[in-house]
């Protein structure tokens, strides 16, 4: 009997669960908690398991050559999905009801198979098909079409279809838009406690094509030596009460997403390109720092509060930039001293170790069918320094009036912070042995000084756009939380986001905070009510969270407007500089376009080469020819792959 118990025990040790990853290959592996080493799973071993899945596996503790703990999936316990994007695939050589559902993106390893016996099916659609079985005697699961999305490599279906792949909603309920405009019709006013600027000159400064303006300027000079600026920002908190179905709407989004030449935005466009938006020669209600400055740059003393504003007139970047060029134009005046205040603000911020990084956007024309027709490289120029500027002084100051009290003691007020922390040391020293073989430096002891001379010296030179690429990835991601470590990048100890409600929830959250501390002495039944700390950092977390969604949207989304725009230039020739190797890879930056394509090392003719021990360079074996990152190549653009969005080069004899 006891034997028999020993024997029952054994066996149970050899069952465990975890999550299985499996490759592209079809092997895979699983994580258990207390092993070492994730658990290697046989290609026929995975018993129609999908990438993520929770598993019940079996060890069978060595494989046949006594190394790796094998298992096998005896069991799903739970599908991480069941729901999938991928490529119609029609079977035109027989007549078949069945096609074949491809997926790109790694989510699970197999095809699917579909019934297409309807018309509205077309081969090379982008469609969201469901597993609905998988029979233990066929290879591939069996699916269901449950929404087409259009042609592949049409523009709405890469954007529908990308906004379904991350959850993301891109209409408002009926509900939502009807809140929206009840507020709209009533046009909530309380002008009796604002300060009332609308006789002053006021103005806003935004890209060309933007349709919700956040923030207005002002600035009038006071005496000699004493100009009054005001920085004024639109007052979403006033219309978007906490609790109410659009403050829920606006949370669940958390953020505007900016596609190129499409705005999924946070609020309906009722609120946000109208309402909310500081459009000119109309009265718009606002929340406003104002301060005095001396000619050195110097703070005098502050105001925050609730105001009235009457923007008298809507600048473009480009306009206000030929206006500092030129010092003529509509209020030259008060936008060129607003410009020379403002690299005196750049100059104390680089003093004090501020990293000034600054990187090249690129910017697509679309025709009407909305296909890209051209690029062109976009830089900030000096009316997109001044704007920045005087937002970054708004979110410190702010941020600095609620955490110090006036004897600049901490006051331990809750906040929402947007912190950044000290990068990782591995990636910088990473990033160090990267730049070596190029000729440059990096100072350990003097970190951000060194990265801002690196910065200086490779502006212009063709490896500039990987260098500045890998200093981010070295840097940590910005969050919001409300425990302030402080901001590394710019060398701020208090920071906030408040300058951009119309777009991001974060800013909300701040502004409804500092009016909380504006008038909590106020006998008002209406005011707003401070909740616990977790409240505000459960919300801190999710904002995080949704931004770091809407940049790898947004990523995802230009990688396809660029594979598109470059599928033109087949068969041409292009410079580009090495930014990666893998084992049978390497990766180029193509300098005219700033997108990366790759050419597989196998297809480079002039030797066999393979990767050097240490990753960063790669070695011809006959002629002991070397490239390492950083190094400008000459390739041939010969494919595009819309679906994976890959650019495959072939590698010219760079003698």
């Amino acid at each position: 009997m006891k034997s028999e118990k020993k024997i029952k025990k054994k066996h149970c040790k050899n069952f465990f669960t975890g999550f299985i990853n499996i490759t592209n290959h079809g092997y895979a592996f699983v994580n258990i908690e207390g092993f070492k080493k994730d658990i290697f799973i046989p290609k026929n071993k995975t018993n129609r398991a999908l990438n993520g899945d929770l598993v019940k596996i079996r060890l069978n503790r060595k494989n046949s050559k006594g190394i790796k703990i094998e298992g096998e999936v005896l069991k799903i316990i739970k599908r991480k999905n069941k729901k999938f994007i991928g490529i119609l695939k029609m079977n035109f050589q027989s007549h078949s009801k069945y096609g074949t559902v491809i997926v790109y993106n790694n989510s699970i390893h197999v095809d699917i198979f579909v019934s297409i016996d309807n018309e509205k099916y077309h081969h090379n659609d982008k469609v969201l098909v469901q597993i609905i079985s998988w029979p233990k005697e066929i290879k591939n699961p069996l699916g269901k079409i449950i929404k087409i999305f259009g042609k592949t490599g049409e523009y709405k279906a890469e954007i529908y279809s990308l906004l379904e792949e991350y959850g993301i909603h891109y209409e408002f309920s009926k509900e939502v838009e009807n809140e929206a405009k009840k507020i709209f019709s009533k046009r909530i006013s309380d002008t009796e406690i604002r300060k009332d600027l609308r006789n002053i000159n006021t103005f806003t400064i935004d890209p060309l094509d933007a349709k919700d303006f956040d923030d207005a300027l002002s600035i009038r000079k006071l005496n000699d030596d004493t100009w009054e600026i005001g920085v004024h920002i639109s007052d979403v908190s006033h219309y978007i009460k906490e609790g109410s179905l659009l403050d829920k709407e606006a949370y669940s989004r958390a953020t505007s997403i900016y596609f190129i030449g499409e705005v999924i935005p946070m609020l309906p466009k009722t609120l946000s390109n109208d309402l909310c938006s500081l459009q000119p020669m109309e009265d718009k209600l606002s929340f406003s720092y104002i301060f005095n400055m001396d000619s050195q740059g110097k703070i005098l003393k502050s105001w925050f509060g609730k105001t009235i504003i009457r923007s008298d007139r809507r600048f473009t970047y480009e306009e206000v930039q030929k206006i500092i060029d030129k010092k003529k134009g509509d209020f030259h005046e008060e936008i060129y001293t607003l410009f020379l205040f403002s690299k005196i603000l750049t100059k104390k911020r680089l003093k004090n170790g501020s990293i000034y990084l600054e990187k090249v956007e690129v910017k697509f024309n679309l025709d009407k069918k909305n296909n890209p027709i051209s690029l062109h490289l976009e830089k900030n120029n000096d009316a997109h320094r001044l704007i920045e500027e005087f937002m970054l002084l708004t979110n410190q100051k702010i941020s600095e009036f609620v955490s110090l009290n006036f004897n600049e003691n901490p006051s331990n007020k809750l906040f929402i912070y947007r912190v950044h922390d000290k990068p990782d040391f591995q990636k910088i020293f990473f990033l160090k042995k990267i730049i070596e073989p190029l000729g440059y430096f990096l100072n350990f002891k003097n970190l951000k000084t060194s990265i801002n001379c690196l910065l200086k010296k490779i502006k212009g030179r063709p490896e500039q756009n990987m260098i500045e690429n890998l200093i981010l990835r070295a840097m940590s991601k910005a969050k919001y939380s409300t425990k302030n470590i402080g901001h590394y990048g710019l060398s701020f100890f208090y920071y906030t986001h408040f300058t951009s409600p119309i777009r991001r929830y974060s800013d909300i959250i701040a502004h409804r905070l500092l009016h909380y501390y504006l008038t909590k002495n106020h006998n008002n039944e209406n005011a707003y009510k401070l909740k616990k700390i977790e409240f505000y950092e459960k919300q801190s977390q999710y904002c995080s969270y949704k931004e770091r969604i809407a940049i790898d949207l947004e990523r995802e989304f230009l990688k396809y407007i660029q594979v598109k725009y470059i599928k033109k230039f087949l068969g041409k020739e292009f410079y580009g500089i090495i930014t990666g190797f893998t084992d049978w890879s390497v990766y180029i930056d193509l300098l005219l376009f700033q997108t990366e394509g790759m050419v597989r090392l196998c297809d480079i003719k002039e030797d066999s080469y393979i990767l050097n021990s240490n990753n960063y360079s790669i070695i011809g074996k006959k002629k002991r020819k070397v490239y390492h990152l950083g190094d400008k190549v000459k390739v041939k653009l010969i494919d595009v792959n819309m679906e994976k969005k890959q650019i495959i080069l072939d590698w010219i004899d760079n003698k």
